[in-house]
């Protein structure tokens, strides 16, 4: 952002930093010297406008409040993860429980959840098993997020991806 003499342009029209209230259509040297005179900076605001406008104010403490609202806004968001929890074919009732309640958590606090169910050796003859497995846990956590990947096999691992609910 152009400041003081780096703006290139002859005339430009000034708005004073304090009211607010247009200072009317001045040269350049005349807004940057009026801009000095407070012991503050001219700045471009607006360059695609004719003629360009120009603000009087204090250029390092603009630059900081637009670096501290930056960084506030990049606080506040939030980046949505695929967390994994991992099932067997022949995981038993309590074990799945304590999954379970990982997931719930997984969701409620707005991340995506993987759930991959391996199959070993002889397992393979058993998929039915796994998918039983995988209708049970979509089941058990219907009320925070839904299946966005319905399970399906990739090679000895069967993967569903479950989805947040929006709130």
């Amino acid at each position: 952002m152009p400041i003081n003499l780096d703006i290139d342009a002859s005339e430009v029209r000034v708005v004073d930093d304090t009211t607010g209230e247009q200072l009317g259509v001045l040269s350049k040297s005349e807004a940057v010297a009026r801009a000095q005179a407070k012991g503050l900076d001219l700045v471009l605001m607006a360059a695609k406008s004719n003629p360009p406008v120009c603000k009087i104010m204090d250029y390092g403490k603009y630059k900081y409040e637009q670096s501290k609202k930056a960084n506030l806004a990049k606080k506040r968001q939030h980046v949505m993860q695929v967390k994994e929890v991992k099932v067997g074919a022949n995981t038993d009732m309590h074990d799945m429980e304590v999954k379970l309640k990982a997931a719930k958590k997984f969701l409620s606090q707005g991340n995506k959840v993987k759930v991959s169910l391996r199959f070993r050796g002889r397992e393979m003859a058993h998929t039915g098993r796994g998918l039983d497995q995988m209708k049970f846990v979509a089941s058990q956590v219907e009320e925070f997020g839904k299946p966005e990947k319905m399970p399906n096999m990739e090679g000895r691992q069967m993967i569903m991806i479950i989805a947040p609910n929006k709130k």
